[in-house]
Order: structure tokens, then C-alpha cells, then sequence
């Protein structure tokens, strides 16, 4: 009798080891398999389709799940592009310069939608920081259906998934601080000029709920309902953009600045707050001086303000901003370590084939 216990003892015990083992299996292919890796592309008008197949076909070979595309906002290249990319095994997403309509054959002509400085100058004709800076105002309703639809036009394109939204906020009150010299700036402050939108529709707007004209504020950097004002503006853009892609049955993600506090300082964007399918926080350290690890610290700072809502955050990567193949891999494991779903890099010509293997070899060795 103590034989058939201890044979039955023995049968359970290796039942037991055998399931543990199998379900630890699974749980590590499943890691692997849900933490994804992308990369945002630029079409080029004068790329072939061989061309392109070839470097879809680099992307993943090379570990890359999924590209971002930007075409320029144009519908007809991407729904070309789509089948390419997805017939070498990449998701497709539609990235979309949002707010910044620079060189828009139709924004330009209505300069009364473009956003206005606290200076009174429309960034129309006076641009902050770089030429490309022309800002549509996000409260006006005629710059606000144009942006939306954009967002329409696109999230029709069959076997796309997302409408990615990009530069969806107000322009940089403040520089991220590496950038600064190259401006040769300083930015202790908030600067009139660096400071968005004072246009008449927004403080006719602002002057409705709050009975007061921002311009004769004593401070407007510390008036919280101005700020607010305008932090309210950039979501009801999301939210309306997700309404519209969710009607073609698409996601909406954004990328984004590195987290909400952070993004709320710099360019008036709380992204914690918006009704949206995933972000991109753009965590690229080498803009803020900072060491490899700030990456994992703004992760899971991002991750943290989301929780308790259905948004995923799969962290922004800048390239040029690493050395080697070993300091890429540390970004990416900082990033999954800290709750990120995903990474994403900038952008696919910067993924040498050094690079490349060492993206491969780091999602093979997830767990």
C-alpha cells in the first residue's frame, strides 16, 4: 500500500512540475508575443515598390512588429503602402501631423486658423523656433473640423490600425533643455512668444466661462483656468478623433511628450486624460541631458498615470541618442521593466543592421 501511495505521490508531483512548466512556457511566449516593437516611417514620392518591400522586409527580419507611416496626410499613398507592408507581416498605422499644418495647400489658405502668440502674432507668418512651425488654433471650429477630417479621410483606409496622431498639442512653451543652445535661449520662464493661443476665438471662448480676458491676467503662467482652457481644447480634438476612427472600426494612439506632468508643462498636452487607445510618449533621453535609465523612470511614470484606464503606453525611442547595440537593449528592457507595452523607434533609416540584431536578439530573450 505505501508503494501505490508514494507511485501515485510521484505521478502527481510530475503532473504538477509538468503544468508549471508548460504554463511558465506559455506566459514567456505570451511576453514575447504581446510586447511589441515598431517604428515610424516617412513615405518618399520617389520610392518603388521594391524599395519599399525590401525595407519592409528588413523591418521584420529585424524584430519590428509594426510601422507608423506618415505620408503627408495623404490617403491614396498609404492605402498603396498598407498591403505592402502587411504582406511582409507589419501592422500599419496613419501618422498624422495634427495641429502643425505647415505647407497645407488648404490650411494656408485661411491664416485665421492658425494659432496666435501671446505677442498678438499669428504663427502663420511668424513661426517659433523653425520655419515648419505653423500651428492650427484647436478652439476655432473651422481649423478644429479640418484636422478631424484628416482623421476621417484616413481611418477609411482598409487595414490600418490606428490613426496616430502626432504634434496633437500647442507649441513648445518650453524646449526640451538640450535644444536650447542650439536656439542660443533661455527659457526661465514662459515667453510671450513661445506662448499659444491668444487668438479672438480662443479668449472669446475663455472670456464666456470664466468672465475674464487672459491679456489683462497678471500672471497668465500660474492661471490655472487659462491653462486649462487651453489643455481642454487639445482633448476635445482626441476625443472627437476617437469617435471618428472607432465609427471605421480603427484605434486612435498619439505620440506624445514623456509624461502627462511633464507634457502638461512643455506644450500644454495631458494625454492621461484623453479618451485614447495607446500612446507613444516620446522618451527620448538625450533631449533632457538625461541617462539611460530616465527612460524606465518616465515609463513608469506615464504607466502609472494611466492606470485604471483602457490607454496602453509603449515608450518612444530616439536612436541617434545611443551608442551601441548594449545601451539600445538596456533602453528596451527599462522600458518593458517599467510597464510599457511595447517600444517604438526613431525612425526605421536610423535602424542599422547592428541595431536591428540587437532588437531580434532582445525579443527573442523576453520573458
Amino acid at each position: 500500500m505505501r508503494i501505490i501511495n508514494h507511485f501515485v505521490l510521484f505521478v502527481l508531483i510530475f503532473m504538477v512540475t509538468s503544468c508549471a512548466s508548460t504554463k511558465k512556457s506559455e506566459t514567456s511566449s505570451v511576453a514575447r508575443e504581446n510586447f511589441t516593437f515598431g517604428t515610424w516611417i516617412t513615405a518618399e514620392k520617389d520610392k518603388s515598390d521594391a524599395e519599399y518591400i525590401n525595407e519592409f522586409k528588413k523591418y521584420k527580419a529585424g524584430g519590428i512588429d509594426e510601422v507608423l507611416i506618415n505620408t503627408n496626410t495623404d490617403p491614396k499613398v498609404l492605402a498603396h503602402l498598407v498591403p505592402l507592408a502587411k504582406k511582409e507581416g507589419l501592422k500599419v498605422h496613419a501618422w498624422i501631423m495634427a495641429m502643425n499644418r505647415p505647407y497645407d495647400s488648404i490650411a494656408l489658405q485661411h491664416p485665421e486658423w492658425y494659432a496666435v502668440s501671446k505677442e498678438g502674432k499669428s504663427c502663420y507668418d511668424t513661426r517659433p523656433y523653425v520655419d515648419y512651425y505653423q500651428w492650427l488654433c484647436p478652439t476655432r471650429k473651422e481649423s478644429r473640423a479640418y484636422v478631424l477630417h484628416l482623421v476621417d479621410e484616413l481611418a477609411k483606409i482598409d487595414g490600418i490600425e490606428s490613426v496616430h496622431l502626432d504634434y496633437i498639442r500647442f507649441p513648445d512653451i518650453f524646449l526640451p533643455i538640450s535644444l536650447l543652445p542650439k536656439y542660443n535661449l533661455v527659457q526661465d520662464v514662459e515667453l510671450p512668444e513661445y506662448d499659444f493661443c491668444y487668438c479672438d476665438v480662443c479668449i472669446a471662448e475663455f472670456e464666456k466661462i470664466h468672465h475674464k480676458n487672459p491679456l489683462k491676467s497678471h500672471n497668465t503662467s500660474i492661471d490655472m483656468e487659462w491653462k486649462q482652457f487651453r489643455l481642454n481644447a487639445i482633448k476635445k480634438v482626441v476625443d472627437d478623433a476617437y469617435d471618428i476612427v472607432q465609427k471605421h472600426g480603427k484605434k486612435l494612439t498619439a505620440a506624445v511628450f514623456p509624461y502627462p506632468e511633464m507634457a502638461d508643462h512643455m506644450v500644454r498636452q495631458r494625454w492621461d486624460k484623453w479618451n485614447i487607445d495607446k500612446v507613444y510618449p516620446m522618451i527620448y533621453h538625450g533631449f533632457y541631458n538625461e541617462e539611460i535609465d530616465w527612460i524606465g523612470f518616465a515609463t513608469a511614470q506615464g504607466v502609472k498615470d494611466l492606470k485604471g484606464m483602457h490607454t496602453e503606453l509603449s515608450t518612444g525611442i530616439y536612436i541617434p541618442s545611443f551608442k551601441s547595440g548594449a545601451e539600445l537593449k538596456e533602453a528596451i528592457l527599462y522600458a518593458k521593466n517599467n510597464g510599457a507595452v511595447g517600444v517604438t523607434f526613431f525612425d526605421g533609416p536610423a535602424l542599422t543592421p547592428e541595431y536591428l540584431k540587437t532588437i531580434k536578439e532582445t525579443k527573442a530573450g523576453l520573458k
